[in-house]
């Protein structure tokens, strides 16, 4: 996990300096800089150091990983990776819920107070779906 973080926070660097050059580079042009495209890099700059960050502390808490060893073979990350979801409706459900509150924005309040609702009860039922059914523990 050590190269993916140093990997994010090296991008989180390019981008910091594309966005410095992009501000200079609107400034000159149209004698002011230009917001919100400087906004928008810079929002990336947060997120990839925030990334970099998470991956970094987590490297650091879970220690080498077999992608980490540059003398590592593809068998050494063998076995079980961890549980993954067999089947599942619920991320389906969600992103039409949530499309249809996002939907409710321009067309009127009360689908968004609709699309609110579904998206809550598609959440409690992508979270709660393995307590009950086949997959329950």
């Amino acid at each position: 996990m050590k190269v993916q973080g140093w990997l994010f926070l090296l991008c989180g660097l390019f981008f910091a300096a594309v966005d410095v050059a992009y501000w200079f580079w609107t400034k000159a042009a149209t004698g002011q800089g230009e917001p919100v495209g400087t906004t928008a890099m810079a929002i990336s700059v947060g997120f990839a150091f925030m990334i970099g960050y998470y991956l970094m502390f987590t490297a650091k808490r879970i220690g080498d990983q077999p992608e980490d060893n540059k003398q590592g073979e593809i068998s050494d990350g063998a076995g079980e990776i961890g549980f993954f979801s067999p089947s599942s409706w619920w991320p389906l459900f969600l992103c039409l819920a949530a499309a249809f509150c996002f939907a409710g924005f321009a067309i009127g309040f009360w689908m968004f107070l609709l699309g609110l609702f579904m998206v809550v009860m598609a959440m409690i039922g992508f979270v709660f779906q393995y307590y009950r059914g086949q997959f329950s523990h």
